[in-house]
Formats: C-alpha cells, sequence, structure tokens
C-alpha cells in the first residue's frame, strides 16, 4: 500500500538533527564560561597585583595596590556581573582597614594579620548559621549546587573547619618564617589550597545532591 512508503524511521535510528545542541544553548554556554572568566580574574585579581607590587617595590608599596585593587574589583563586579557578594565586599573591608594600619603605623604586621581576620571571620559567619540552622552557604551557592539540608550541612563544617585551619597556618607562617616565605604562601599556598580542597568536594556534591521535582515524581510512579 502506498502508506507503507510513508513509514518512520526505525526507533533505534540515531536522531542527528536533535542531537546537536541548539545555537540558543551554544550562547548560553559562552555566556557562562566568560562570566565565569570575569569572575575568576575579579577574584584573583588584587592578589595577584599585591604579588608583583611586594616583588618590584616592597610590602608597603604592594599593601597600597591591594587597597586599591580591593576596590577596583568591587566596582568592575558591580559593572561587568551585575552584583557585589559578600565574601568579597568583608575581604575588601578588611583589606582597607588593616591596610591604612599598615601604612600609616609603618608595621607590616597589620597586613600580615589580615588574613587570619578574614579566614576567622568566614569561619564564625558559618559556625553560627549552623547554631541558627541556617545555610549561609545555600545561599551563595544555591543557584549552582542543588543540595539536600544534610548535604548543606555537612559542607559547611567541612568548609569552616577548613578556614580555621588556614587561619591558624597563617598566624604560623607570618610569625615563624620571613616575609617572602609568607608572601609565597599566601598567594601560591593558601590559593592552590583551598582550590585542591574544592575539587575535593566534589563527591560530597553528588552524594547528597537533592533530586528535582520531576525525578521525584517518577520515583513514586
Amino acid at each position: 500500500m502506498p502508506q507503507n512508503s510513508r513509514q518512520t524511521a526505525p526507533a533505534n535510528q540515531p536522531a542527528t538533527q536533535h542531537d546537536a545542541p541548539s545555537p540558543c544553548e551554544t550562547e548560553d554556554s559562552a555566556e557562562l564560561n566568560k562570566l565565569q572568566l570575569i569572575k575568576l580574574t575579579i577574584d584573583l585579581g588584587p592578589i595577584m597585583l599585591f604579588a608583583l607590587a611586594y616583588w618590584k617595590f616592597g610590602l608597603f608599596y604592594a599593601t597600597g595596590t591591594l587597597m586599591a585593587a580591593s576596590v577596583i574589583s568591587l566596582i568592575a563586579s558591580k559593572l561587568l556581573l551585575r552584583r557585589i557578594e559578600i565574601m568579597p565586599a568583608v575581604t575588601a573591608a578588611i583589606v582597607l582597614v588593616f591596610g591604612g594600619l599598615t601604612l600609616w603605623l609603618q608595621d607590616s604586621a597589620f597586613i600580615k594579620m589580615k588574613p587570619t581576620i578574614v579566614y576567622l571571620i568566614f569561619a564564625a559567619i558559618l559556625f553560627v548559621g549552623l547554631a541558627t540552622r541556617r545555610n549561609f552557604l545555600s545561599h551563595l551557592f544555591g543557584q549552582i549546587f542543588n543540595l539536600t539540608n544534610e548535604g548543606w550541612r555537612l559542607l559547611t563544617i567541612r568548609w569552616a573547619c577548613f578556614f580555621v585551619a588556614l587561619a591558624i597556618a597563617n598566624e604560623l607562617i607570618w610569625r615563624n618564617f620571613s616575609e617572602q616565605v609568607w608572601i609565597y604562601t599566601k598567594v601560591f599556598g593558601f590559593t592552590g589550597i583551598t582550590m585542591i580542597f574544592a575539587i575535593l568536594q566534589i563527591g560530597l556534591l553528588k552524594r547528597f545532591e537533592a533530586k528535582s521535582d520531576s525525578l521525584e515524581a517518577k520515583s513514586d510512579t
């Protein structure tokens, strides 16, 4: 019969046309990668400029550079990303206070203590969130990760303890080693360790990933 000549392709035939990403999906992915690159540059820019200024001019000049770069990074975040996140804002405020004391009193101890204060403040905020049953990390990263309450709780504990460990390490290093050792540790050591620690949390993120409503509905049927 003529109708047979119009039969559709077998179900197991690959549908190459529909598998290809749409132009909109490609544009969204490119835009997301661009925003992530901008955010990374804004986050790491001040500390990189601090290191370059230190190697070229010394600690006090580098402190002034860090203060200026921290303010500029907040402005850039507002203009380019349309928001200012709480952690960079808190860090910039502490940089201005302790950097100002460093330049005013010509005492490098203040800028060396700055990371300790920042880490302890972040740890305190997270511990207070645990005590008051508020997931501050979910407010910061809820648009990126979808975790259960237990997942957010464990992630908060890990990051809070990690910040305390960094604070202790910073105190031990700047009080017992040379200024140059502290600079290298602050710029490369703490930054690298933080990135490695974040990567190590991938297992927790996968293990406590919350199911979407559609998946939960399917599992109930």
